[in-house]
């Protein structure tokens, strides 16, 4: 994998935006809750930012 970094900057995501549930981790909703609250987003930010990190560096292996 390669050792690309996700920067935070203090802009707000804007766009169109559907509600989607999803479980997740105690300990990485603490984690998520930590990283809003050092860079001033709210969890909901920081979830966008990291999906479309994800998105966007994926790599599909195939069989």
């Amino acid at each position: 994998m390669d050792n690309n970094k996700l920067v935070i900057s203090p802009r707000k995501y804007k766009g169109e935006t559907s509600v989607v549930s999803a479980r997740l981790p105690v300990e990485m909703v603490k984690a998520l809750d930590q990283i809003a609250e050092n860079t001033g987003r709210n969890r909901n930010e920081i979830i966008t930012l990291c999906l479309e990190f994800a998105v966007d560096n994926l790599t599909i292996e195939t069989a």
